[in-house]
């Protein structure tokens, strides 16, 4: 796997530590993540140094500003505080270009583009890859949830000595690419890769004591797959399984349900409010397996494309503090309160 380096996220710098504080070695994160060893250490003195801000991009000097301290708070209350439409602009990212546009609306005040980036990066603001979410989520139910629906579970699971766990299904093709590589500047780098668009679907289930269960298959995903799918997850413990998953077709199958009525309480499902993939911490597995493995692994086939998702898959489901390290996702703050 490639090494990222100082291209590492700032979310994937705090799995990284996380994981070496709840006991993994320093080593086998390397591993996992696809980062330098030294670049790890450093990750780690950092944090313990300076605590999460240790983690952020370091900030390099520059010209002084032209906006006043007020003012920065009042831009990052801005960014922070409201997507770009909400203000009146045609576009639903900020990007420098519409920073430097705010900035002159908001404080009369002219920015390059390269100087809009340092005021961002003196923020602490970085360029994200954002969740994007749906219009039709309903702010009401995904609070009820946090704060009712989810609690009432986790009451219930204690009290019936249950295992709860969150479930997901992707798609994972062979064209699937992202990331970066070192080339000679001003020249375009070609790498080879195939054409043909062949997916390998993936379930896995993750519980908040870092556990993984997985499957990979062919074909199309549905209410089979799934079932079968459950049936290997209660199988392998005798404890009760609390099964959270969202509200798709394939989980409320009129089969499925009738499956886990089957299994005499093994097996409960719950659902998640609808349009609400952020709350579900098994989109961490998504991303791990096919933004920072299959993507940047290039590749030819399907046979390929399996054994990369399956080495990853199996480094996660060894290292369960690498697991638990999904769960600081702020979003998921309500599974621990």
């Amino acid at each position: 796997m490639a090494k990222k380096g100082r291209r590492s996220t700032y979310e994937e710098r705090v799995q990284m530590v996380l994981a070496i504080e709840a006991g993994e070695s320093p080593d086998k994160v390397a591993v996992i993540f696809g980062v330098g060893r030294q670049s790890v250490f450093r990750y780690w003195r950092d944090y313990r140094a300076m605590g999460l801000a240790g983690l952020r991009t370091k900030k390099t000097r520059g010209p002084e500003s032209k906006l006043t301290g007020e003012q920065k708070r009042k831009l990052y209350a801005l960014i922070v505080g409201a997507n770009p439409r909400q203000l009146s602009f045609d576009f639903g990212l900020w990007t420098r270009r519409l920073v430097r546009d705010l900035i002159r609306r908001e404080f009369r005040v002219t920015y390059t583009e390269a100087g809009v980036g340092r005021i961002l990066r003196e923020l602490g603001l970085s360029p994200e890859r954002p969740l994007y979410r749906a219009y039709q989520q309903d702010e009401k139910q995904v609070e009820k949830w946090k704060r009712e629906v989810y609690p009432a579970i986790r009451e219930l699971a204690a009290k019936e000595g249950a295992s709860i766990f969150f479930a997901d299904e992707a798609s994972i093709r062979t064209d699937h690419h992202a990331g970066t590589t070192w080339a000679p500047v001003g020249r375009t780098p070609v790498v080879e890769a195939t054409g043909k668009r062949h997916a390998v679907k993936m379930i896995s289930a993750v519980s908040p004591r870092g556990e993984l269960r997985f499957q990979l298959h062919r074909g199309s995903m549905n209410r089979w797959t799934f079932i079968e799918f459950c049936k290997h997850l209660i199988s392998d413990t005798d404890k009760k399984i609390f099964l959270i998953v969202d509200g798709s077709s394939i989980h409320k199958a009129k089969e499925v349900t009738e499956f886990a009525q089957r299994t005499d309480g093994r097996l409960r499902l719950f659902f998640l409010p609808p349009y609400s993939p952020e709350l579900n911490p098994d989109e961490w597995v998504n991303k791990n397996i096919k933004h920072d493995n299959v993507a940047r692994a290039v590749v030819q086939n399907v046979s390929e494309l399996k054994s990369v998702m399956l080495s990853a898959l199996r480094r996660l489901q060894k290292s369960p503090q690498i697991v638990r390290g999904f769960f600081a996702d702020p979003e998921l703050a309500y599974i621990h309160n």
